[in-house]
């Protein structure tokens, strides 16, 4: 557990460089995306450098489509690199697959220095007999003993774990390099000034900051990041709503308000605002302000964190935004009509996935009317009265605006000694099919005065409903 009590950090003395280093099995988890926003901000505030590197040794369970699902996503939230794939740097190859000769190379090192030895084909790595302490910025001071702390491995004849050799494996007998040494090798040879990382590597961090006392080497800075869970306390996993960057995509999230919610799991701006764009993120964010303890994940507060997002983007980009959603859904984005929908639906879409939906009762040319809507009609006997005080009152208007049209409204209450929810919630249904939307005044000028009109009269509830 990280310690509670921080003191706000200096400003880095060197040029920062942070790295993010996923394995490419698959698809981007929010708590990876999390990771890598953590460094790219933290990079972006102190004109540092952001690597991209990919542990791909792993070649049974590695795929390219698996690589490029990730670099797409962190391109859809805006995190680029500056040394990474297809951003060659002064410290390619950035694939671990491609750095064999360099990782030979650091081995000879620590042959030459008697730090390794030859077990059965494998090469250890003599852990130290000592207190090994790690300063971390934000779990504070942790120590331990690799030698006295021990190893274990399961023992299928015993049927249980054993101790075993504490020595560390950072060579397969396979020739295969493991993660802990090649994750330091490249740390070291990537100029990396800052591991930002999730806490759940806390424990191997002790056996990183041998490897690097025995390669005489300087140790970057640690800042071991408190995991976020379910609302019920568990790790969220792959197939948790909300765990997989693509489902933001495909649901219709804006990248800005991802990047947003994303950085509230861990870290606060010590102050009571929710809302920053990825920009703000930058200007606010440093090690300080990350919580000590676990944070919980809530979707639906990352529904409204986008909702938010969506309310501020100008109209041109709201509408730029929206036109995949809409072309998916058969809906023109060049129709002349959509503009006004989509300044009247502002306060109700949360995603822009959500927006097609909202949008169809207003374009169709035909109703499609929600039967707990009928339902809901069922047991008036003044539906007849209703439709024609509505169709006498909208049929002289004047002018067909908003404005007019609502006092109408009011006039056709009037009318019959009504109030007006009385009124306006046949009148929705009969127009529209559902019994809510956006305000019924402007979304009755954008259907037209025709169409209304004919939707009025036609209107009647079927057998089954009444």
């Amino acid at each position: 557990m990280c310690r509670i009590d921080s003191e706000p950090m200096n400003p880095p003395a060197a040029r920062v460089r942070t790295r993010f280093a996923p394995s490419p099995t698959g698809f981007l988890h929010t708590g990876g995306a999390r990771t890598a926003l953590f460094n790219w901000l933290f990079a972006r505030r102190y004109g540092g450098d952001f690597i991209l590197r990919v542990e791909d040794t792993d070649a049974a369970r590695n795929s390219e489509e698996g690589l490029a699902v990730i670099l797409d996503s962190l391109r859809w939230l805006g995190l680029e690199w500056d040394e990474g794939p297809g951003r060659d740097g002064p410290h390619s190859p950035y694939y671990q697959s491609q750095r064999r000769d360099i990782y030979d190379r650091y081995l000879g090192r620590l042959q030459a220095s008697g730090h390794v030895y030859e077990d059965d084909g494998a090469i250890r790595f003599r852990v130290p007999d000592r207190e090994i302490a790690v300063d971390d910025l934000v779990c504070g001071r942790i120590s331990a003993n690799l030698r006295e702390q021990g190893s274990r491995r399961w023992d299928a004849e015993a049927r249980r774990e054993i101790e075993t050799n504490p020595d560390l494996v950072i060579r397969r007998p396979d020739g295969s390099y493991i993660f802990h040494f090649v994750n330091v090798v490249d740390d070291l040879e990537m100029g990396v000034t800052h591991v930002i990382r999730g806490e759940d590597h806390l424990s191997n961090t002790p056996k990183h900051v041998a490897l690097f006392d025995a390669l005489k080497a300087p140790l970057p800075v640690y800042a071991h990041v408190p995991l976020y869970l379910n609302a019920d306390g568990s790790k969220m996993s792959k197939r948790d709503q909300g765990a997989l960057i693509h489902e933001y995509i495909e649901a219709g999230f804006v990248p800005d308000a991802v990047n947003n919610y994303m950085a509230l799991l861990g870290w606060s701006p010590k102050d009571d605002r929710e809302i920053f764009t990825l920009a703000e993120l930058v200007e606010r964010f440093d090690l300080d302000g990350i919580n000590r303890s676990n944070s919980k994940f809530d979707y639906e507060k990352c529904v409204w964190v986008n909702g938010e997002h969506l309310r501020r983007l100008d109209p041109a980009a709201y509408q730029a935004a929206t036109a995949p959603y809409l072309k998916q859904a058969g809906i023109p984005a060049d129709d002349p009509r959509v503009p006004a929908v989509l300044a009247l639906l502002r306060d109700r879409a949360q995603t822009l996935g959500q927006i097609p939906a909202l949008l169809a009762p207003i374009l169709a040319d035909t109703v499609k009317f929600d039967p707990a809507a009928l339902a809901k009609l069922a047991s008036r006997t003044d539906l007849d009265a209703v439709r024609d005080a509505l169709i006498g009152k909208l049929e002289a208007l004047p002018e067909w605006n908003a404005e007019a049209i609502k006092e109408a409204l009011h006039e056709a209450a009037g009318a019959l000694d009504a109030k007006m929810g009385a009124i306006m919630l046949p009148c929705r249904v009969a127009i529209t099919g559902d019994t809510s939307g956006p305000d019924l005044a402007p979304t009755l000028e954008i259907i037209g005065r025709e169409t209304v009109l004919q939707r009025l009269r036609e209107f009647s509830l079927p057998v089954s409903a009444a």
